[in-house]
């Protein structure tokens, strides 16, 4: 059925967004919000992946425990065990890894561990249902002999 990259070309000239660990939770929220995405990529000054702070970590480790968005770090609350996957793994393999850990975004990194993309959810189901659509598109034409 395809690689993780087939979807990335897909999403080719969208941004992938990221936040500094030692941002706060108040800016990491509103940069979601500025862009309508659930995750953020946490970067270090070395460019090294160190997390992803999603609305999930807003909700359990700051709104449920009452903490101040302002002055709390996003180092302090992103989660940093990230389910990864290459540009080569198969769709089926990524689809598998989000029900495994019950994610909703998961981090393309190439071989040298540079992020390449952010494969959400959505993402993958929108290929899905595309792809579905297209076996049908065909299936339908076959029965009507026009193939």
């Amino acid at each position: 059925m395809g690689n993780v990259a087939e979807i990335l070309r897909q999403k080719s000239g969208q941004s992938l967004h990221s936040i500094h660990p030692r941002e706060s939770v108040l800016t990491a929220t509103q940069l979601m919000n500025e862009h309508g995405i659930g995750a953020l990529l946490v970067i270090d000054s070395d460019e090294n992946l160190v997390g992803i702070f999603t609305e999930r970590d807003v909700l359990r480790r700051v709104v449920a425990v009452e903490l101040a968005p302002s002055s709390v770090l996003v180092e302090d609350v992103m989660t940093t065990e990230i389910a990864c996957c290459s540009p080569e793994t198969k769709i089926d393999d990524a689809h598998n890894i989000f029900r495994q850990y019950r994610i909703r975004h998961l981090p393309v990194l190439s071989d040298a561990g540079e992020v390449v993309g952010l494969l959400s959810i959505g993402d993958l189901n929108a290929h899905h249902a595309n792809h579905q659509e297209v076996t049908i598109h065909y299936l339908h034409e076959y029965m009507l002999g026009r193939t």
